[in-house]
């Protein structure tokens, strides 16, 4: 198979919110936006890929189980310690964790879908 591109669609319920936390905490640039009717979706670029936010999904007030989102959505930067009082401004709940096999922030964002930011040291070896 040929993929000529990709990217993951997110389904929100609070879709203004989530589309400002991902462009204004992750510099994640617009593609485009379109509407219809009740129906919204915007397209943001992440990495080589695309980040679709759409409506129709369902927020939750706290980090959602994986049964109500079996995915975790997952960014890699230099250093962790650097950005946790950043990402703490947009999820006042984001905690640090240093583990054996990498230093990781988890937070959520304005849906409850769980975003995992790791160190991209030794994630490869």
């Amino acid at each position: 198979m040929d993929i000529e591109r990709f990217g993951i669609i997110l389904n929100v319920a609070n879709f203004d919110d989530c589309v400002s936390f991902y462009k204004s905490l992750f510099g994640l640039r617009e593609l485009f936006t379109k509407r219809d009717g009740d129906f919204r979706l915007t397209c943001l670029e992440f990495g080589s890929a695309y980040l679709m936010i759409e409506t129709g999904g369902v927020a939750a007030s706290q980090e959602k189980t994986f049964s109500q989102s079996p995915t975790v959505l997952r960014f890699h930067v230099e250093d962790t310690q650097k950005i946790i009082e950043q990402v703490q401004r947009y999820d006042l709940n984001a905690k640090r964790f240093q583990t054996d096999w990498g230093n990781i922030i988890r937070c959520i964002d304005p849906d409850g879908n769980p975003i995992s930011i790791r160190e991209s040291s030794g994630f490869e070896g």
